[in-house]
């Protein structure tokens, strides 16, 4: 499918699966050549990073762990300003090195909430790994070791991400067309 309709907008195909999976491959080699020995935790941010997060774990090829946090800062096809954890960690992460697993880095204030709450806890080292980057649209400086790709400021969809709940199923990234 070239275009999707969800709701009210119309989406086109922006970054197709196969060159998704490429990226995901490269990271999953760059966090494993890394963090060898090491034993990571990996900490899926959902609901939007689940598809990565599963891609990505299927590609590391040193021990580790998972666990899932959830945030939210969107409604619609905006930030609210506000970041909200809903569900909590509860692994002991003191001494440990942490992976966040994010689906997109937009304006960097969800990240960078998650990143003061989890310092909180003493980890030994904390990573950050994320399908998208909007460099353009950041507020905050952050160091983003692992990103698959950078992207324009444009509302997209599918592979994990979604508009108002839906398209998150879909296997490519959709752009929505400005009509």
């Amino acid at each position: 499918m070239d275009t999707i309709q969800i709701k009210d907008k119309r989406f086109t195909i922006s970054i197709p699966e196969e060159h998704i999976l490429r990226e995901v491959d490269r990271v999953a080699s760059a966090i494993s050549r890394d963090l060898a020995g090491k034993n990571p935790l990996f900490l899926s941010v959902l609901n939007g990073s689940f598809m990565f997060t599963a891609d990505l774990m299927k590609r590391i090829t040193i021990p580790c762990e998972i666990s899932f946090v959830k945030l939210a800062s969107y409604q619609g096809v905006s930030s609210t300003g506000t970041i909200k954890e809903v569900i909590g960690l509860n692994e002991n992460i003191t001494g440990r090195t942490v992976v966040i697993v994010e689906d997109i880095v937009d304006t960097g204030l969800t990240m960078q909430r998650l990143l003061e709450t989890l310092g909180t806890r003493n980890p030994q080292e904390i990573h950050i790994a994320t399908l998208l980057v909007k460099p353009d649209k950041l507020k905050v400086d952050l160091n983003i070791e692992y990103a698959a790709m950078h992207i324009p400021n444009d509302f997209i969809v599918g592979y994990g991400l979604d508009y108002d709940g839906l398209g998150r199923n879909y296997r490519d990234i959709y752009t929505v067309v400005n009509d």
